[in-house]
């Protein structure tokens, strides 16, 4: 059995050396199978025989060796291998880190978002399709279709094994930091299932984030989102009980909040917003650091709070934001004011009878004295979501106004 020590080392080197053999050889899918089955062979070995003095060595010659025998199996390559010999010295897989290149390839724009977060987590994350599969609730034959078709139209898209450069770094830079915001929100609050969360999708998010934040230390929006994602799962303890309910955020005990990451993420959230321009991760990044900064729910900035979300609301419109928005509203300005911004999302399709926007105007009509109408509302946004945690949470808040009406 694989120890803790060697699937973190694993999931470190697995990246480095597909990106090295990506740059040598090309053929992105035939590499990373490649080196799928060379972890494999790596986690059955080091489990018994411990790990080699040069791991990286290790795996590249291994999973070399891997390709080349496929490459032997097509005899229009047969060529290309005896041009480039049949095995790599440990000493000949490069030293550079070609992991962010392969991030960026991961998050090509001709792959729908899904496609791009299973292959992330494949290629750069080190997880195994049955581990990505049981993530997301899908059985493994699905996804390893979805992350074939997405490999394959990596090939047909004809990629270069380059960082973009100009626009298209920025543009791209955009879609990697929106899958690793992806990933992150999936692990820390699960859209399906028994469980809250997911801790090992979002402790990989915040790995993958400090990776693309040492290789561009520079960049706001990079700066903000892991610092986002640092304050908002240094919650992570105080978000459950120990029988696995759901506990809301002013109900949280704030002592159980790991002040570590809240540290590193407040002094994260300073650096990202002395730049020049300000992005929406930046701004909830500030956001968090407000929670995070009251020392018990009701010293809560709710006036700075609305403030950041009205601006987030202008530059990156997204019924989401409005709908937290309505919730700031409502602590500085009253429930009814509250709930009269939720009515302007009632016919945006893109969140009308989402479970959010139930229990949101639920909460608000309770804080109103609508007993009623928030029984109504709790009841139906438990049914409206799929993860088993959040449906317990909202039955028991319309439990607590049960002389409503049955």
């Amino acid at each position: 059995m694989t120890t803790p020590a060697v699937e973190d080392l694993l999931r470190e080197l697995t990246p480095q050396v597909l990106g090295a053999l990506v740059r040598r050889y090309g053929h992105f899918d035939g590499c990373e199978d490649a080196v799928q089955e060379a972890a494999l062979a790596a986690t059955l070995q080091w489990a018994g025989g411990g790990v080699p003095d040069n791991p990286r060595g290790w795996l590249g010659t291994v999973a070399a060796r891997r390709l080349i025998d496929r490459m032997r199996s097509d005899h229009a390559r047969r060529e290309r291998e005896s041009a480039t010999g049949t095995e790599i010295a440990p000493d000949d897989v490069p030293d550079t880190d070609d992991t962010l290149v392969l991030l960026f390839l991961c998050c090509h724009p001709t792959l729908t978002a899904a496609s791009q977060t299973a292959l992330t987590l494949r290629a750069v994350g080190g997880l195994t399709t049955a581990q990505i599969a049981r993530a997301f609730l899908v059985p493994e034959a699905t996804m390893a279709a979805r992350i074939s078709r997405a490999k394959q139209c990596i090939k047909a898209a004809g990629s270069s094994f380059t960082l973009p450069e100009g626009v298209e770094l920025e543009e791209r830079s955009r879609v990697v930091l929106h899958v690793l915001y992806l990933i992150f929100n999936e692990g820390y609050t699960a859209s399906s299932g028994s469980e809250l969360h997911r801790p090992d999708l979002a402790c990989e998010a915040i790995r993958l984030a400090r990776m693309v934040h040492a290789q561009l230390p520079g960049d706001g929006e990079v700066t903000g989102l892991l610092a986002l994602m640092l304050l908002t799962h240094a919650r992570r303890e105080a978000r459950t009980t120990a029988a696995g309910d759901l506990v809301p955020l002013n109900e949280q005990d704030r002592a159980k909040w790991d002040r570590a990451l809240i540290d590193e993420g407040m002094a994260l959230v300073r650096t990202s917003l002395a730049g020049p321009a300000l992005g929406p991760y930046q701004l909830q990044a500030a956001i968090a650091a407000t929670h995070a900064d009251a020392a018990t729910a009701g010293e809560t900035n709710w006036a700075q709070v609305h403030a950041l979300y009205l601006i987030l609301e202008r530059i990156a419109p997204n019924p989401m934001v409005t709908l937290n928005r309505a919730i700031a509203l409502a602590e500085t300005a009253g429930p009814q004011v509250g709930l009269a911004l939720l009515s302007t999302l009632d016919n945006d399709r893109r969140v009308a009878g989402h479970h959010r926007l139930l229990s949101v105007r639920a909460h608000l009509l309770e804080k109103a004295g609508n007993e009623a109408g928030a029984y109504e509302h709790y009841r139906r946004a438990a049914k409206a979501t799929a993860s088993i945690a959040e449906q317990r949470y909202l039955e028991s808040r319309a439990g607590r106004l049960r002389s409503g009406p049955s």
